[in-house]
């Protein structure tokens, strides 16, 4: 009689035993859902109560505070994913759709961050006197600030997927959904986690406008980071500027060692070069995660999605290819009643706004406004002109060698997270000492957040020059000003010019910051577009807040429209890696 095989006791141990890695990642998990607990239980308590309770400036409160602010910063994280995958993957693949969607996303990432924030009062009415209406309008208007540099990120990457690889996708017959996740969010993801860390960082940039709003009579201060530097700022408390931020530094760091660190790591593994003798990123959250069977457990849930979507009977996969071989006889006429949609639905909008902007704004008010426009237009050119001449350069350089990356990567994330009413002390505090034009020396702060898109993006795009092309330019002997403009600016070209688009929406948004300084009782304002819808925000003056948006989205889609779109378009005729 043969006796049943055992495995060894070694390895049953190694099976039931749980391991260093399996506690480390129980703790984390099993802390992760009891504040989650703590922050839904708050949620069911009256708006009433919490107004009650002012912002304290204690540096204690701010554990509570920042782990709010990091909350809501990663829910609203996670609604950006969301929307980036379903948005940019339509635009990129329906040619219709593209249409209304990109430009759509040009008016979206130009909408300043205050003319969101009137929906303020749409979320207060979806639960009444409860704080969940200010929550959700917090983590709102911090996925108006995140969302649009990442959906242009992906809609990028999507269009630019090499024609071999979409073949080879062809040949194994994978159905649209296999494709989108082993294919498209592999080749995306490199540069959508660097567009990940500057959203994350572009949330902190107006944490201030999220966890503290003001629309006319209407005010909600939520407990967070954005509330305690703005009580800072208004009793104009240096010390408690300097706690504020100490604690984003915490936050960014944990962000970065728990999230972004192994997100780096692990994109490694999907990109199209990969040189000889280049050491992988390394990740202690991304080894836990690897080893830990606790989390291997959550995993599987994931991985049973990706095997039911790759599920494609015979019926199907013959419908496939019998549709991808017949021709769409009305393809003509759908495109005229598309375009004939879109003329109605524009000619509706543009009536509707017209005339609810008409019956408080005079003809000559919007010509000032046109020009306010202008002056704002002149400020954004010279900066990011300025941003581009001083940050490309580096950004290659950075880029090219990969552990130099990995070590600027958390550093600029957190110079990027920099509010720009953290410098209004030394700012306002100069030009009033020195007796300076704030005109001219307020439009720094305008590019301080949306300069690090530029950045990110080269480096993005430097780290991806294939290594072939290197070792030509080395063999051929090409240095100086010849290596940059055949082999160094080419490469980058494509992915400057998706930081460049983001930078420069995202510097009309930040003018309303920029462009309106307040420290103290002291307020310094600058002529411009941003200034305007400011002030027309805080009187709850809607016409002119419908006015100065309206005007600073068509700026926008007109620029990139007539300037970006263009200079796109020829970077993916001829700069394409493949």
């Amino acid at each position: 009689m043969r006796l049943p095989d055992f495995p060894p006791l070694s390895i049953i141990k190694n099976r039931l035993v749980p391991g260093h890695w399996d506690v480390l990642a129980f703790l984390l998990v099993i802390a992760f859902f009891v504040y989650l607990a703590e922050a839904a239980h708050g949620l069911t308590q009256p708006l009433a109560r919490l107004e009650a309770i002012p912002i304290s400036l204690d540096p204690r409160a701010l554990f509570g505070y920042s782990a709010r602010t990091a909350l809501r910063m990663l829910i609203a994280m996670g609604c950006s994913l969301v929307f980036t995958f379903t948005y940019a993957t339509l635009a990129a693949k329906s040619r219709r759709a593209e249409m209304v969607l990109v430009p759509l996303l040009d008016i979206l990432q130009s909408v300043p961050i205050l003319s969101f924030s009137i929906l303020i009062l749409f979320f207060l009415s979806l639960t009444p006197g409860r704080v969940a209406g200010a929550e959700m309008a917090a983590i709102f208007l911090i996925f108006t600030s995140q969302a649009w540099n990442m959906a242009f990120s992906f809609y990028q990457a999507l269009r630019s997927i090499p024609d071999e690889l979409l073949e080879v996708s062809r040949s194994f017959h994978l159905t649209p959904w296999m494709r989108f996740w082993r294919l498209e969010v592999p080749f995306a993801m490199p540069p959508l986690i660097w567009n990940m860390m500057m959203s994350m960082s572009g949330g902190w940039f107006f944490v201030v406008v999220s966890e503290a709003i003001t629309v006319g009579n209407t005010t909600v201060t939520l407990p967070g980071v954005g509330s305690y530097i703005a009580a800072a700022i208004e009793q104009r408390n240096v010390t408690a500027i300097g706690y504020a931020i100490a604690a984003m530094f915490v936050v960014i760091l944990i962000y970065d060692q728990l999230l972004f660190r192994p997100l780096i790591a692990s994109a490694d593994w999907f990109r199209l070069e990969q040189e000889a003798g280049l050491t992988p990123s390394r990740s202690w959250a991304l080894t836990m995660m690897r080893r830990s069977r606790f989390l291997a457990l959550l995993t599987r849930f994931f991985a049973g999605l990706l095997k039911a979507g790759g599920r494609m009977g015979p019926r199907t996969l013959t419908a496939r290819r019998a549709g991808g071989a017949r021709p769409n006889s009305n393809s003509r006429w759908a495109d005229v009643l598309w375009y004939t949609l879109l003329a109605l639905i524009g000619a509706g909008a543009l009536w509707k706004t017209a005339s609810f902007v008409l019956t408080g704004v005079t003809a000559a008010e919007i010509g000032h406004v046109v020009l306010l426009g202008l002056i704002t237009l002149l400020r954004v050119v010279v900066l990011i002109a300025a941003a581009s001449l001083v940050w490309v350069p580096i950004g290659i350089a950075i880029g090219l060698r990969p552990r130099v990356a990995r070590i600027a990567q958390p550093v600029a994330q957190f110079l990027a997270a920099f509010p720009a009413v953290l410098f209004f002390p030394v700012v306002v505090s100069g030009i009033v000492a020195l007796r300076l034009n704030p005109n001219i020396w307020l439009s720094p702060l305008m590019i301080l957040g949306t300069q690090w898109y530029i950045l990110f993006n080269v480096i993005v795009g430097a780290s991806a020059l294939p290594a072939e092309l290197r070792y030509v330019g080395q063999n051929l002997r090409v240095g100086g000003w010849l290596w940059w403009r055949r082999i160094g600016l080419p490469a980058v070209f494509p992915y400057y010019l998706t930081g460049a688009i983001t930078a420069s929406g995202g510097s009309w948004n930040a003018s309303i910051v920029a462009e309106v300084a307040v420290w103290g009782h002291e307020t310094l304002t600058a002529t411009g577009l941003g200034s305007y819808i400011a002030t027309a925000t805080a009187a709850a003056d809607y016409q002119r807040t419908a006015l100065g948006t309206v005007m600073m989205s068509l700026f926008v889609v007109l620029i990139n429209r007539f300037f970006w779109r263009p200079l796109y378009n020829r970077s993916e005729r001829k700069f394409r890696m493949n």
